[in-house]
């Protein structure tokens, strides 16, 4: 289990502080999911630097392609790391049909309007009650379905154990820890090597 100050961030010695408060986007009272990421970036100093800027989207942590843990926002903070997201009963094949019928008719922003008014699980864990994890890793090719490096031997041991120290932490059961894109509308390949 990972213990974390009062501010929020972790005081455990294998993950590094590294703090970048313009990732901050209100306060996060609740934890319900876990969303993981891969920057695009190839270097997790494009990301770091990246989160300097003003109204800087990013993840609470950075994982390097040696391994190395980075927390660059405290979990009590909101982050902008997940974007709209998708119908989850759609996705699950539990939709009633007359949800089917509304659904077909919405765009992708009224879609997330809608599905902001429901709960965890009976809809995806979003901005405001998830913690998300990147995996640096860069893009390979170019055009609408990009694909992305491989996730290191590294990175994968250390989202291993980060998120199952998060998911015992914070009480999260395994069925609400996602890839960007099973919860979000965003490319099909990120993250794809990640295993956890």
């Amino acid at each position: 289990m990972l213990t974390f100050d009062a501010d929020g961030w972790c005081t455990d010695k294998r993950v590094t502080l590294t703090r970048r408060p313009n990732l901050r986007h209100g306060a996060m009272t609740v934890i319900r999911g876990i969303v993981v990421h891969q920057t695009g970036a190839k270097t997790a100093q494009s990301s770091l630097n990246s989160y300097l800027n003003a109204g800087a989207n990013g993840a609470h942590f950075l994982i390097d392609k040696d391994g190395t843990i980075y927390q660059t926002g405290s979990v009590y903070w909101i982050q902008w790391h997940v974007g709209k997201i998708r119908a989850r009963c759609l996705a699950e094949l539990r939709c009633t049909p007359v949800e089917v019928a509304k659904l077909k008719k919405m765009g992708v922003s009224a879609i997330n309007k809608s599905e902001m008014t429901k709960s965890v699980p009976d809809r995806y864990p979003s901005n405001q009650d998830s913690i998300g994890i990147e995996l640096v890793g860069g893009t390979i090719g170019s055009g609408n379905d990009p694909l992305y490096e491989a996730v290191t031997k590294q990175q994968n041991a250390s989202l291993s154990w980060l998120v199952s120290e998060l998911q015992t932490t914070f009480k999260v059961p395994l069925t609400e820890v996602f890839r960007h894109p099973q919860v979000s509308y965003k490319d099909p390949h990120e993250a794809e090597t990640a295993k956890w």
